[in-house]
């Protein structure tokens, strides 16, 4: 397919206009709340919790809380209310390690047109609960709603971050990532996880913290809903950067498609932005466990997405004119 078109199509996906829906958000929050300082905690003066990020991160003592929160797809909690509920696992549990930590606990808020209806819900989280090995603590229930919906909250704790607000111009972008998995018949999304040894999947994300306590990594974020391409307009936002991305060296599942890759939520997938000296240490942590670890792209100054194959560069975005979510960088404190 020629480039310009296969842009086209790809600014359309709908994965990526649903993060757009986060500027509802942005219009109220300030990029960076600044929290009152508390002398008994031993934070000797007001940090700013940047908002925009996979988690809110909170400092505390020598490290931080992390706080986040997922709601799933109507749809999905009606047709598939099973893999909905494991679904509100995972993905919080992701957005934990993305950010460098390790999960604590679980929270959700489940509102059924009645108890029958809640059940398949519970079974799927409880069974993602029980591989991530991550309890669920409490919530809220109401079974006499007019409809089914489904949130679930985490909380998390890391000693060192990674953060979305920090790629740097000239670190190569990688992706990380797990083929041993099938497409969804019915949703864009890539399960390499309902069918996995509940060890190895949680070994897999341990990688996150590992590499974010040895500082390999300048920034790095989930790869969500929007897919490569969604998640990555996100992390260039919120460091004020933009990218090249060779389409030619993204590694695909081979029953899928560029197009269909580029915005297929994937159960295990991240983005990282890093040091170019530091790629081959990286791929040295993902490649032994049969993951998928490649540099796919590089970090740039101008705030553009720009894809490129071996014959064609083309615009993808431009975020000094089209804010995706818009959180960007966070303003200094004032003093």
């Amino acid at each position: 397919m020629n480039l310009s078109t296969l842009t086209i199509q790809l600014q359309k996906a709908l994965g990526i206009g649903y993060k757009q829906d986060i500027q509802t958000a942005s219009d109220y929050l300030q990029p960076g709340f600044q929290l009152e300082a508390q002398p008994k905690s031993g934070v000797a003066s007001s940090p700013t919790i940047a908002i925009g990020d996979d988690c809110a991160a909170i400092p505390d003592g020598d490290g931080y809380l992390l706080l986040a929160s997922e709601g799933l797809l109507p749809s999905l909690v009606e047709t598939e209310p099973w893999f909905a509920g494991w679904c509100a696992v995972m993905v919080n549990v992701s957005d934990i390690y993305a950010m460098g930590g390790r999960p604590i606990a679980l929270v959700d808020t489940l509102w059924s047109q009645s108890p029958a209806a809640t059940q398949p819900i519970w079974q799927g989280m409880l069974a993602a609960a029980k591989a991530y090995s991550v309890p669920i603590v409490g919530g809220h229930t109401n079974c006499h709603s007019p409809y089914n919906a489904l949130s679930v909250a985490i909380l998390g704790r890391a000693k060192t971050l990674i953060t979305s607000f920090n790629a740097q111009p000239g670190d190569s972008l990688l992706i990380a990532t797990d083929f041993r998995g099938q497409a969804h018949s019915r949703y864009p999304f890539w399960n390499a996880a309902t069918e996995a040894d509940p060890v190895r999947l949680r070994d897999d994300l341990e990688l996150l913290p590992t590499l974010a306590e040895a500082g390999l990594c300048h920034a790095g974020k989930d790869i969500s809903m929007g897919g490569i391409l969604g998640t990555l307009l996100m992390l260039l936002e919120t460091s004020n950067c933009g990218a090249v991305l060779h389409l030619d060296r993204i590694p695909i599942p081979p029953p899928l498609s560029l197009e269909d890759w580029l915005t297929r939520f994937p159960s295990y997938g991240f983005l990282l932005s890093v040091p170019p000296t530091h790629v081959s240490r990286i791929q040295s942590y993902f490649h032994p466990r049969n993951l998928i670890c490649e540099a796919i792209g590089t970090i740039q100054s101008e705030p553009k997405l720009l894809l490129k194959n071996l014959f064609q560069t083309e615009v993808f975005w431009d975020l000094r004119h089209h804010p995706l979510t818009g959180f960007g960088s966070p303003k200094p404190a004032q003093q």
